[in-house]
Formats: structure tokens, sequence, C-alpha cells
């Protein structure tokens, strides 16, 4: 018999599965057995199965049931091991967990561990644990903090055993970071759930878990805490697609919810620490989520059904529960079992008022005014039909497609339109246009009252899309590496970045597109169903006008750079896994200027381009006369003009540059960690790229002295690249998108 009996319920998303069975492998105590607990999947998949992993596994499948109470009970029928641990299919353990959980035994009826939330696979989980830094007077304070806090549960209780209500409190308080009570991470004793006929309800689709674990702390007599032994509950970053349980949209959540919390309290002792615990994540439930989709909701269930069907609930909490609520809680909650809604709704109002006074005043939180205003006065103004707000690049600055559409606008309708640019410093915009500050009180009363937006990246957040507004979405580049729904994994945003994506890209009533691979690609990343516009990059208009030889001339004398030299740009992308903070990357420059201007100075100068989202400063000291940082110049079209060979990673700007049919050279010394690790491309790099990869700085400089050797080599891969990525951009893109967007 094994010590372990491992079971996991499985339905969907082999990808999961496979990292949470690696980590199996990966375990340090591997006296177990899985057993995989097959929720009516397809024999196809269950035959995919086994190929996951070496370990040895027994598959079992569901018959008339369904859902994730009756694999577990499945599984607890089949088991063979001492003790019962359940994992979920998309989540992990560390090494040492069951190690840990085992060294701790001792016959005991439960013994629990820890519960670490996360969006993250388990190589990005430890890389970024590794990289936490916390200071120890800090951890000192929070720990013991949290003893005090754990110590003033103990004394509620006093008549409990300590261990018992230590376990209560972690295991229904502490850990619950999903607003649920879960079965994870606990080692239980397969005879002691036997001998009191505990098991999972399968009429729960989503709350199991809480009638299951009332039973158990009510019914055990022995707990034992493993603080090290790391259960990884994992959340999907891509809800839309692949929803976790949790994050499921169901109509039938909410009546499950109550009725879970109505039937456990059936099971348990009325006057114990576990219905008070019950009780009071209820409460916690009704105070911190429940009382939101009362105020912002679009569906009035939650003003209208919902609020009465919680309060038959909320009648039967225990006394205790309610005199331990602050006065906040304790007003609403008492308004709610009296089924006063305006008065709920009137609590509410002051409670978020005054936490937001409090936000704008204390915390001096100028965000805050700004969307009141939005929200509660601007969205209320008239649309004004002839303005138009433009933005690019988060107001960095005053450039690409949204610059040249803005120009075409005020040439072909002049005097028609009231443009306004959201433009954070000082910045030379032509035809008068008025400028606000990104984020103030103007940006959001143009946001509310335009008739057009037109910007290249998403839209804040907190923006809401009108009725009768339009928004055209230029987007920045054709796509190399994988973004939105086509990453698997999201390292460089925030973890409901696909969640937030899906969302605003329905506010988007045209896409613009470079190619028809973009147009493709956009349909899949973004989930695109709008209007595409096929036109071109309205930036890649200049790399097309007739006397675009004049303009780079002018260019060059403004920018000081010799017109006796040829000119390199370099012009790298960001990494998504070294960065400050959000929107901050880092950038270590990994080509040698200092070699490259002792080989190169006699005909060249090298132009330094970085990505807006980069923070670092490149520093040029010793580099005068040869390299020029031009990461601060607006608009890198115009730049294109003056460059005769251009350097690049996984930047988008090759798709650009390749407009001009000059050589390209690719610096990819770490493509390997690029592709594999962080985003992958659309492309294959080694044979569709028109130009050489290039690994080293003395590579680079090589390619650069036989330049004219590279254009020949990769003539044709240069001409199919053209023909297949710059077939729409012909120098009117603006003027066709202003037409049937403005005209």
């Amino acid at each position: 018999m094994n010590k372990i009996s491992i079971i996991i319920p499985f339905q969907k998303y082999l990808h999961y599965l496979k990292e949470c069975l690696q980590s199996l492998k990966e375990s340090s105590y591997q006296d177990f057995e899985v057993l995989i607990v097959c929720d009516h999947v397809d024999e196809t998949m269950q035959k995919e199965i086994p190929s996951l992993s070496n370990l040895s596994l027994r598959i079992l499948s569901l018959e008339d049931e369904t859902g994730v109470a009756a694999c577990r009970n499945k599984g607890l029928q089949q088991a063979n091991g001492e003790y019962v641990y359940f994992l979920d299919s998309d989540d992990y353990i560390l090494e040492d967990t069951l190690f840990h959980l085992v060294e701790h035994l001792n016959g005991q009826d439960v013994v629990y561990g820890t519960i670490r939330n996360t969006w993250n696979n388990k190589a990005n989980f430890l890389d970024k644990l590794s990289k936490k830094e916390v200071d120890a007077d800090d951890e000192a304070e929070k720990e013991q903090a949290q003893e005090e806090k754990i110590q003033n549960h103990l004394e509620r209780f006093q008549n409990q055993d300590t261990d018992r209500m230590l376990a209560i409190y972690h295991t229904m308080v502490k850990r619950s970071g999903f607003q649920t009570i879960t079965a994870l991470s606990n080692l239980y004793k397969r005879q002691f759930l036997i001998n009191h006929q505990i098991s999972f309800d399968p009429n729960f689709r989503y709350f199991s878990d809480q009638i299951f674990l009332a039973q158990v702390l009510e019914k055990a007599s022995s707990f034992q805490y493993e603080e090290e032994a790391w259960y990884i509950k994992r959340k999907h970053n891509d809800p839309i697609n692949e929803p976790s349980l949790n994050q499921e949209e169901s109509d039938t959540r909410f009546e499950e919810r109550c009725l879970a919390v109505e039937c456990a309290r059936k099971l348990i002792d009325a006057q114990g620490p576990v219905r008070y615990y019950l009780d009071k994540k209820l409460i916690r439930y009704v105070t911190k989520t429940m009382i939101k989709r009362i105020r912002r909701s679009q569906d009035e269930k939650w003003r209208n059904e919902y609020f009465v069907r919680i309060q038959s609930t909320l009648l039967d909490t225990a006394p205790r529960v309610l005199d331990d609520l602050s006065a906040k809680q304790k007003r609403i909650i008492l308004l709610m079992m009296k089924n006063d809604l305006k008065g709920v709704q009137k609590a509410i109002r002051w409670s978020f008022g005054k936490a937001k006074l409090k936000s704008i005043f204390a915390n001096k939180n100028k965000n805050t005014l700004y969307k009141l205003a939005y929200y509660h006065r601007y969205l209320k103004m008239p649309i004004k039909e002839n303005v138009v707000l433009f933005e690019t690049f988060m107001a960095k600055n005053y450039s690409d497609s949204p610059k040249y559409i803005y120009e075409a606008l005020n040439k072909m309708y002049p005097g028609k339109y009231e443009c306004v640019w959201a433009i954070n410093g000082k910045h030379d915009i032509p035809y008068g246009a008025k400028t606000v500050k990104r984020f103030s009180f103007q940006y959001a009363y143009y946001c509310a009252i335009s008739k057009y937006l037109v910007f290249n990246v998403r839209q804040p957040l907190w923006f809401r899309k009108r009725e009768g507004q339009v928004f055209l979405e230029t987007w920045h580049g054709t796509p190399l590496k994988r973004l939105v729904f086509d990453q698997e994994e999201v390292t460089s945003a925030s973890p409901k970045y696909k969640e937030q994506f899906y969302k605003q890209r329905k506010e988007w009533d045209y896409l613009v597109s470079a190619n028809p691979f973009s147009s493709k690609t956009f349909r899949s990343c973004f989930m695109y169903e709008g209007k595409m516009l096929e036109y071109g990059y309205p930036r890649n208009d200049i790399l097309y006008a007739p006397d675009k030889e004049e303009r780079a001339r002018r260019l060059k004398e403004k920018l000081g750079i010799p017109l006796d030299k040829k000119t390199i740009l370099y012009a790298p992308t960001w990494r998504d896994d070294e960065h400050y903070g959000k929107g901050e990357y880092k950038f270590t420059l990994a080509l040698d200027l200092k070699k490259m201007k002792t080989m190169l100075e006699k005909d060249y100068v090298l132009l330094l381009r970085t990505h807006h989202y980069i923070a670092d400063k490149i520093d040029t000291t010793g580099l005068g006369g040869f390299a020029y940082n031009l990461s601060t110049y607006d608009d890198i079209s115009e730049i294109y003009l003056i460059t005769d060979i251009c350097i690049t990673d996984y930047s988008s700007v090759f798709f650009d540059f390749a407009n001009l049919k000059r050589p390209i050279l690719f610096y990819t010394y770490d493509i390997e960690k690029y592709k594999n690790q962080l985003r992958g491309f659309y492309i294959d790099m080694n044979t569709e790229v028109p130009g050489p990869l290039l690994y080293t700085s003395e590579e680079v400089i090589d390619a650069i002295l036989h330049i004219e050797k590279i254009q020949k080599r990769y003539q044709k891969r240069y001409d199919e690249f053209y023909d297949r990525f710059c077939c729409f951009d012909d120098g009117h893109a603006s003027e066709n998108i202003v037409k049937e967007v403005f005209g």
C-alpha cells in the first residue's frame, strides 16, 4: 500500500495537466499513487495522458455523474493509500511539498500545508520567488502581527483544542485567497474519511469543498500544520477561452454559494468555531464582493433576485459573528436582512465616498478625482460630433500612425474637426491642435465627449465607450512576437491582461492592418471581430513620399549627423522578464559599441533607438562623433529615412523598414530564451526574416563590412518578405483611412 493516493480530477487543458504531473515527477517524496479521474474526456485525449509524464498512473472515468466532486469521490473509492491528497489538474506542488507533509504525519487525521496563489507556471513562479527581496525587519513585523491575529482568534474559543483551532483558522480564513474554502493542500487519513462517511456532494459544482471541509474540521480529532508544504493554486490568465472553475461565468454560482453555506450549517455545531468561520466567510463575501456588484454591475440580478436570495442565508448567521462585525459591516448586513435595498445602496455610497475622500486627501491620489469627474459628470455631457482625440504610446510623443492620420485629416478637411492630442511634455504639433496631459481632468473630459478617438495602444481601463463614439485603433506594428490570446503564459503584463484586453477590444470600431498576415493574426490574438482597415500603416506613408531624400537630408542636418557618412540604426525591443515595474523595462546593451566605433567610424555613424518601454539610458560616453542616441526622438519613421542599415532583434521595426528595401541585420544573441521561454514567434526567424541572424558583436561588425554580399545572399528572401508584409503600403494609407472613418 502506498503512503499517499493523489487524486486528480481532469476534464480539459492537457498543457496544465502536463505541468501538474511534472511537478509530481520532480517530487523528492515518491511513495504515492496517482489517480487521474477523467470527467467525460474523449478517448483520444485520454490516450495522450500517459505520455505527459513517465509516472505510473491509474486513469479512471466517470460514467453517470460529472464535476470535480464526483471525480474526487471516484478517486476516494479506488484509492489504496493510507492518506489521500487532492490535486487539481491545473495546479502543481513544489519539490519538497509531499516530503514536508509526510514528515509531520504521526498518525494525525489531517496534515495541512500552505496555499500560494499564482498566475504563472512553475518555472516562472520559482523565478519570481527567487528574485523577490524581502526586508528582514518588515518580515519580522508582519510575522508578529500575524501571530497576534492568530492569538486573537484562538481566544474566541478558549475551550477548544489549540491544534484544532489553528486548523480551522488556517483552512477557513488565512489561506482562502479566492474567497472560497478549499479542500486542497491537505493530507487526509483515508480511514478517518471512511469512518465518518465524509465525501464530496456531487450536486455542487463550485462549492463542494466547503461542505466537505466543514465536516472534516468538525469531526477530526488531530491536526498538524506544515508551513513549508506549499501547494501552488494556479489561476488561468485566459479566462475567456480557458477559464478555471473559479473563473467560470455561471447563473447558478450565486444560488449554489448560498445553498452550500446552508447545507454545511446542518452538518456542524451551531455554536462551534467551524460555524463561526463559515458565517464569517459569508459576511466577508457580502461586504467585500457583493456590495461592489450591487453598486456597479449592469446586471440587475444583483439588486433584485440575488439581493432577495441571500437574505434567508444571512438571517441564520450566528449571533456571535454579528457581534464581532465592524460598525460599517454590521449596518450593511442588518439592512440586507431587512430587505432594505435603498438603505444598503445609501450605505454603500457613503462607505465608498468616504474611502475615495480618504484616498484623495490622505494619500493625495489625484487619479481618483478625474475618474470621479469622468464617471459622474463628463459621461453625462453630450458627445461633440466634430471633436477628435489622438494618443500615441501613452501620450509619450507625437508620432506613429495617429500622427499621420491627424495630418491627413487636417489637409483633407481643413477646419472641420477640433483635434486634441493627449501628450505629456512639450511637443511641436502642427495645425494648432489642443494638447492635454494624459490622466488629467481635461483628458478625462475629452475621453467622454469626443466623437472620434484615434489610439495606437489600448485605451485606459477606466474608459467606457459611449454609444455614438467611434474608436479607431491603429495598433503599433506587425506582430513578430506572440500577442495576448496567442500567448500561453503572460509574463510581462497584468495577470488579468487577457481578460482586460478582451473587454477593451470590443470597444474598437476599426483596426488598422499593414498586410494580410496582420489581418489574420489580429483576428486570432485579439479575438477581434470588427472592421479591419487593410490600407497599410499610415506611419509608413512617409517611406513612399516623393521627396523622402530631401526630407532625409534636412533631418540629418537637424540632428547634426554627418552628410558624408552612412548610418546604422540599432533598434532593439524590450525583454518581457526584465523590468523595474509596470511599463518600465530594463535593457542591457549587448553590442560592443567601442569595438564598432574602432572598426566602422571611418564610413559609418550609429543611431540608437530603444523601445519606448525601456527605462534604462544607454551610456554613449567616449563614443562622440560615432554614436547618436535618438531614443527620445518622437518619430522613428523619420529616422528610417536617414538609415542605410537597420539592426534589430525581435522588434517590429523591420516590417516597416523593409518598405525601403535597405539591408536589415538581426542581432539575436538571446533568441533561444526569447523564442522558447518568453513570447514565441509567429514566423520562423531562421528562414523567413530578410537578413542574417547574428549572435556576437564581431559577427555584426563583419556583416556591416561586407554588407553588399549580405544583400546579394538574402535578395530572394527579402523580395518574398516584401511581397508578403509590405503589400498594403503604398503611401496613401492615411488618406484612405481618413476617407473611410471621417469622410
